[in-house]
């Protein structure tokens, strides 16, 4: 476990954007998958929009993929087992680079063929507790062709990254302009952010 944590972070020192292959095992990825896909049945799942609930607004053109918040309070086992890892990871994080977090949230969110998010920011300009961004990838078997990829800008180093199944993303909220490119396929993930009060 520890050794995924410190990839991460190790990648996310040596260039701003870490990335860890593994952070998720394949039996809780699929667990959260299939549990994604349950919510999916239901029509559980929301538009998603862009901004906070002080200042929310829904444009398919912005953005086009569906969200569904996790909560403990859903006493799902699966979400309860992410939660314990992220739990873990924040702990870590704070013990080794004195981050300071002491909280977060995340959310599925399912992309169908065609669905996309343009380029953004994720730390809102009215609230700045989101300090860091994480997504963990859902994606099994996922393939160039796909497309979904998350597409990182920097100066002269943009980074490309496949969604694949157990891969974790970890950037700065504030720091780093990203979009999801047009998806051809299903494309699930865990977004969410660590914050400080």
């Amino acid at each position: 476990m520890e050794k995924n944590f410190e990839a991460l972070i190790a990648s996310y020192i040596e260039n701003k954007v870490g990335i860890s292959e593994h952070f998720l095992s394949d039996e809780l990825a699929n667990n959260l998958k299939q549990n994604l896909y349950s919510l999916n049945e239901k029509n559980l799942l929301k538009e998603a929009g862009t901004g906070n609930s002080e200042a929310i607004a829904y444009d398919s053109a912005v953005r086009s993929d569906s969200i569904y918040w996790l909560d403990k309070k859903h006493n799902n086992v699966f979400e309860n087992e992410f939660f314990k890892h992220i739990e873990d990871f924040i702990r870590y994080l704070n013990q080794s680079c004195y981050t300071g977090i002491t909280g977060y949230e995340f959310h599925y969110s399912l992309y169908e063929k065609g669905d996309f998010y343009l380029k953004h920011f994720d730390q809102f300009q009215n609230n700045s507790r989101r300090k860091f961004s994480m997504i963990s990838y859902l994606n099994s078997n996922w393939q160039t062709a796909d497309g979904g990829e998350l597409l990182i800008h920097q100066d002269n180093n943009n980074q490309k990254i496949s969604p694949i199944q157990g891969k974790t993303v970890f950037f700065k909220s504030d720091e780093l302009l990203h979009e999801v490119l047009p998806t051809q396929t299903t494309r699930m993930s865990i977004t969410g952010w660590l914050k400080c009060d």
